[in-house]
């Protein structure tokens, strides 16, 4: 994995949720890179640092795993990292091992694994305030000399030990130990005659390949047969050494009373009060992004409004003025002014994440996703889908059943993701009035998407060919004080995705679109006559019979087309189009709310605002998404059946509730 430009390379290894990341970021700062694997969809990030005594390192922060017999494909790059069979990566230097001090036991059968690789490690204890918390009495000393290696105390969240973690990582490193137990003679003897075989056929660290064999019967290296039925009796070692390094290194209070995680996790897993605090959470979120983005928008619209005026004034009539005020500041600023709800969205998320509840919502979720064929592994891609579908989509590599990651894969777009929350927030106040009515209108919204979903995987998954029962193991961290900086940082590089986003697709599609609605010009100085000469008339016109039973006029159908490319260009193209049509200065849902069909009757009535609402919950108007589908699943048919399909089912299920709202009298 090492670099020409990096002397050294780590690795770090370790469980999820055991602060591996948090630990990166710490020593790394910002000098972080995010790539993937050759040949693999598996992301890698890599960052640099140096030493106290000067020494440049490459640190390569591995995907979390509970064991080195992989279950994901995560887990496997881990495994093929350690073992140097990554395609163009090297073995890494060192190996930092990160340990949770507070779940130390279940977390050294990995140690184990790493150190049976001959592998150089240091061993990190992670969260040794945590586990001080519950009277743990750890002695870092004693399990150094257990398993002949440094141990290091550390807690990442407060940057606690990270200065004595970077004095410990030392060149020349001494001799790796190997294994801290010695197996039966049946076992060495196979040992024995698995790395001659190995070292026969120029496989490199035969050793390493050959008790990786051994401990894991699926595992496939050279033309090797490794025997089966020894992996049992080498976890039994394993094990004998954990429980004795446990008992010389850990002291336990006598009496255990219930910690703090013990006492909120008796409410918040209760099978009833659990889901009432659940269901009360989510809603609070929906009904925040409202409430406490109306200011910062208002300040948006405002700014967004001078900003117009004051180049205005320094430009002269014509096509160009139009380009800058209609074209680009409206179709940019009409996007840009959502941010602060999709910064109060990812404030949230991440929050949830950083104080460990995310893993209790997973655990209540798992229950319901068993009853549509999945598992709570699938939850948390899915969960991650609210922010960008594209993440969730890579977040299904931790699924360790195909059937189930594919199932997932197909429908998580139907968990709206923050390109819709635009759309939302336009059209919900044409429907509704009030805070608490738009937020609950908001978490229905979200609510329908995910139900269709888990419906729809019930319907799904046994037609691929998936009929085992889902397996879903869980570590629950304790919970702690929620990180500011790593939420700051979270919401901070999504916000900056978006503005990058906002800056270069939106900002081209805003020009391409006030272009189409431009030109050709027409004699008439009508803005609604020009509006119907233009390119982007004659294609309303051309889909109008298509979308007018959605009860949805030209303009509505444009912008929806247009909204393929990237959902947010909905909102932009709407405000190019109707800015046409008013001389006075005033917001798109005003003028959105006083436009009429030829027989002067209302166009967006409560009932076509949630046709459009029904569609963008289900269409996957996002071409980017469709293009990670197919490199996820290696196939274009899946990625093109998903999209074809879930446009068809939006415009199917806005179509029956657009005609039955008018067969029961509503408009």
């Amino acid at each position: 994995m090492s670099t020409q430009s990096s002397e050294a390379c780590v690795a770090l290894v370790g469980h999820p949720n055991t602060g591996k990341t948090t630990l990166f970021n710490a020593l790394t700062g910002q000098n972080q890179k995010i790539g993937n694997y050759t040949g693999v969809t598996v992301e890698k990030r890599s960052g640099d640092f140096f030493t106290p005594h000067g020494k440049k390192i490459e640190l390569v922060d591995l995907p979390g795993c509970y064991s080195l017999i992989p279950n994901s494909p995560d887990e496997a790059v881990t495994r093929d990292a350690l073992l140097g069979d990554l395609s163009e990566e090297e073995t890494p230097d060192l190996v930092l091992c990160v340990l949770d001090a507070a779940n130390l036991e279940r977390h050294l059968y990995l140690l184990q694994q790493v150190l049976d690789l001959g592998c150089p490690v240091l061993a990190v204890l992670n969260k040794v305030d945590l586990a001080e918390q519950m009277g743990l009495r750890i002695d870092p000393a004693q399990l150094s000399k257990d398993f002949d290696i440094p141990f290091i105390a550390i807690s990442g969240n407060k940057q606690r030990g990270v200065t004595q973690l970077k004095q410990a990582i030392r060149f020349p490193l001494p001799q790796a130990p190997g294994r801290c137990w010695q197996g039966s003679p049946e076992i060495e003897k196979t040992l024995k005659h698995l790395e001659k075989t190995l070292a026969e056929q120029n496989i490199p660290r035969p050793a390493a390949h050959a008790i990786q064999a051994l401990s894991d019967p699926t595992y496939e290296v050279g033309n090797l047969t490794a025997p089966t039925g020894l992996d049992e009796q080498i976890s039994k070692k394993r094990f004998e050494i954990i429980q004795a390094a446990i008992d010389n290194g850990v002291r336990r209070p006598d009496q255990s009373p219930l910690s703090l995680t013990d006492k909120l996790d008796h409410w918040l897993l209760h099978p009833f009060w659990g889901w009432a605090f659940f269901s009360v959470l989510m809603f609070t979120v929906f009904w925040s992004i409202f409430r406490f983005a109306e200011t910062p928008m208002g300040w948006i619209e405002s700014l967004q409004t001078a900003t117009q005026n004051w180049i205005g004034s320094f430009m002269s009539e014509g096509d160009f003025k139009s380009l800058i005020i209609d074209g680009i500041i409206a179709g940019v600023g009409g996007v840009l002014v959502f941010l602060p709800q999709i910064i109060l969205l990812f404030f949230f998320i991440s929050l949830l994440e950083s104080s460990g509840y995310m893993a209790r919502a997973a655990y209540l979720m798992d229950g319901i996703m068993n009853k549509v064929g999945l598992s709570g592994k699938s939850f948390l891609p899915l969960l991650s889908g609210y922010a960008c579908a594209i993440p969730g989509i890579m977040a299904t590599r931790t699924i360790p059943n195909a059937k189930e990651r594919l199932a997932t894969i197909l429908i998580l777009p139907w968990t709206s993701c923050t390109a819709r929350l635009p759309v939302y927030v336009l059209i919900i106040p044409l429907m509704v009035t009030g805070t608490f009515a738009q937020g609950a209108a908001l978490f229905g919204i979200y609510a329908l998407g995910t139900i269709t979903a888990l419906l729809t995987a019930k319907i799904l998954k046994p037609r691929l060919g998936a009929a085992e029962a889902p397996q879903f193991i869980l570590e629950l961290p304790p919970y702690h004080r929620p990180q500011i900086s790593y939420i700051l940082k979270q919401v901070w590089e999504r916000a900056s995705a978006f503005l990058k986003k906002a800056g270069t697709v939106i900002l081209g599609l805003s020009i391409i679109l006030w272009f189409l609605d431009t030109y050709p010009k027409s004699d008439s100085d009508d803005p609604v006559v020009q509006q119907a000469a233009s390119f982007n008339g004659k294609i309303g016109k051309a889909i109008e019979p298509i979308v007018a039973p959605l009860g949805w006029d030209s303009r509505m159908g444009t912008a929806m087309i247009a909204s393929f490319a990237a959902r947010e260009v909905f909102r932009s193209s709407l405000a190019i189009s109707y800015a046409t049509d008013e001389e006075e200065e005033e917001t798109l849902r005003a003028q959105l709310t006083a436009s009429t069909r030829k027989d002067g009757s209302m166009l967006y009535t409560p009932l076509v605002g949630l046709s459009i609402i029904i569609f963008f919950i289900y269409a996957l108007q996002c071409l980017p998404t469709t293009a990670v589908v197919r490199r996820e699943t290696n196939s274009w048919k899946w990625a093109l059946a998903q999209l074809g399909g879930m446009t068809l089912f939006a415009y199917l299920a806005a179509l029956i509730v657009y005609q039955t709202g008018l067969l029961l009298g509503f408009t």
